[in-house]
């Protein structure tokens, strides 16, 4: 699964002639314009991505990360970094199609994404993989999406301000449930105000720690460099790794914190107020970055620099611990925030993956009794055990993934095409 993910993503980044690397600038530029509205749709881009990034941003980037250093080393970073890179070309990729081939429904809502782009582009002898996507997407939701977030909000909460697994649960059931009722726009508009907020609390924290150890962070990438290709000795608390433990949680962990290839963030693309497929692309790339070229890093970095990763501790506890040891008092309540942040806009996020994969399923009719059922699930997931949970998440991210990596494939063509046609028009 992790090398066909890698494989798309660097056939598409070739296929693109590096396009995604070459023109970041030119994504950013999109996305400033982004804030106001550039076509027919529910959301500007700039809050289509702020949705996505709503999504992605969650435990990966916090635990995630953690558990991909103690599983596979500091190596495992390196892996991430590769998987991003692609990623942003798969990421491109999904929201060029998700926009060239969307629909709107009876209640005005722009609608895309796989199961769109699979139904639409390959043809009818394709349906059943739509189906199949859908009815995955529907499950992961409930899995990566929303009790994931939930157990991981609630011990977060539990662990640094002493709040009940419970109470943890039921205040974001009550939160989420006043959010989801405004449907897809009200989850844009709390996003583009909760998402700038929380990153810029989090990695301002991990930023202020790596100033404080600047004589360490060459070190600390050159071990991370070193290691993702040498095995991994035991060190303190650390069991040791092999390589291929490194590329397995690093890649795994990656997929998992910007879930390029999965299909998910097309979902919100296609909502985007833009007639410019290409230019709401460039947009979803810089997603991928901001999500693990830049988060992902600095909790890694703060971990290898702190040189807590020997601790033996793993998960959020491991983040914690990293930054607790630079900020004294404030590093613990840092994680906290960032996860209990991080965690409960996912969970609004991937509400609107799995409507959307319930409404291709079962039409509009669904749209209520899906968002109740999501509300309830949030409890559930605060007092479930976290090891199951996390095990389900990551094999319905590959069932969701297949699918959508085919079409991908299959329709390359078409996402080359309109690439080259855009930028062959002047003043690209």
């Amino acid at each position: 699964m992790l090398v066909l993910i890698l494989g798309v993503g660097f056939f598409l980044m070739l296929g693109l002639r590096l396009m995604p690397l070459l023109k970041l600038g030119f994504g950013f530029r999109m996305l400033w314009q982004g804030r106001k509205q550039q076509g027919a749709g529910d959301i500007t881009p700039y809050k289509a991505l702020m949705t996505v990034l709503s999504a992605t941003v969650g435990t990966g980037n916090i635990a995630g990360v953690a558990t991909a250093i103690f599983l596979g080393g500091p190596g495992a970073l390196f892996w991430m970094w590769c998987t991003a890179l692609v990623g942003m070309a798969t990421k491109y990729a999904e929201a060029v199609l998700a926009m060239h081939y969307r629909e709107v429904d009876g209640q005005g809502n722009h609608l895309g994404g796989p199961m769109y782009y699979i139904k639409l582009g390959l043809g009818q002898k394709w349906l059943w993989m739509a189906t199949a996507f859908a009815l995955f997407g529907v499950l992961a939701g409930f899995g990566i999406g929303n009790t994931v977030q939930a157990n991981s909000v609630a011990h977060a909460a539990q662990t640094t301000f002493g709040v009940p697994l419970w109470v943890s649960g039921v205040a974001m059931a009550v939160f989420a449930g006043l959010v989801l009722l405004g449907g897809i726009r009200r989850i844009g508009d709390v996003s583009a105000a909760l998402v700038p907020f929380m990153a810029v609390v989090y990695v301002g924290g991990g930023l202020v720690i790596l100033a404080m150890n600047l004589d360490q962070i060459g070190p600390a990438l050159e071990l991370i460099v070193v290691q993702a290709f040498n095995p991994t000795a035991a060190a303190g608390g650390f069991a040791g790794a092999t390589i291929a433990a490194a590329i397995q949680f690093g890649v795994a962990r990656g997929i998992f914190s910007n879930e390029a290839g999965l299909g998910s963030a097309p979902i919100a693309h296609a909502a985007a107020q833009s007639n410019d497929p290409v230019a709401q692309g460039t947009v979803a790339m810089i997603g991928t970055f901001i999500d693990t070229l830049v988060i992902c890093t600095i909790t890694g970095l703060v971990i290898v620099v702190s040189g807590a990763w020997t601790s033996g501790l793993t998960g959020a506890a491991l983040s914690t611990a990293a930054f607790e040891q630079s900020l004294p008092g404030f590093g613990s309540y840092i994680v906290a925030i960032g996860l209990v942040l991080f965690a409960f806009t996912t969970i609004l996020g991937w509400s609107v993956y799995g409507e959307r994969c319930a409404e291709y399923l079962f039409g509009e009719r669904i749209i209520m009794p899906f968002r109740v059922l999501w509300v309830l699930m949030i409890p559930v997931g605060a007092l479930a055990k976290l090891d199951f949970i996390w095990l389900v998440a990551d094999t319905l991210n590959a069932l969701m993934a297949l699918p959508n990596l085919v079409a991908l494939l299959l329709l390359s063509p078409v996402v080359f095409r309109l690439t080259r046609e855009y930028f062959a028009r002047p003043a690209q």
